[in-house]
């Protein structure tokens, strides 16, 4: 089993930067693609951006490509989003995701965090 905590979220003024922390242990991490998936009230959940297990290699939401850069640090099983120029439309639960498959896949990520509220203002 694999245990995700998430921490930073919160409320931001649209413009404004966030830096989100998932924790992960259970299982080696570098073993482990990455990702993380937000969802808004009355709307799918969606992949934000995605990390191999390396690092070397990442996805991204077109809408959030060039503001959102999602990293990991395998040496203290953590994997981060840091999220820059803000916009209202970024207002959601952000969801820390692990798995053993493609990290460019959606079904790869069978693990979750409990999720962090990322709410921007106008």
């Amino acid at each position: 089993q694999v245990q995700l905590v998430e921490s930073g979220g919160g409320l931001v003024q649209a413009g404004g930067s966030l830096r989100l922390s998932c924790a992960a242990s259970g299982r080696t991490f570098s073993t482990l693609v990455m990702a993380w998936f937000r969802q808004a009230p009355g709307k799918e959940r969606e992949v934000v951006g995605a990390t191999s297990r390396s690092g070397s290699s990442t996805y991204y939401l077109n809408s959030v490509k060039g503001r959102f850069t999602i990293s990991r640090d395998n040496a203290k099983n953590t994997v981060y989003l840091q999220m820059n120029s803000l916009k209202p439309e970024d207002t959601a639960v952000y969801y820390c995701a692990a798995g053993t498959g493609t990290f460019s896949s959606a079904t790869s990520y069978d693990y979750w965090g409990q999720g962090t509220q990322v709410t921007v203002s106008s």
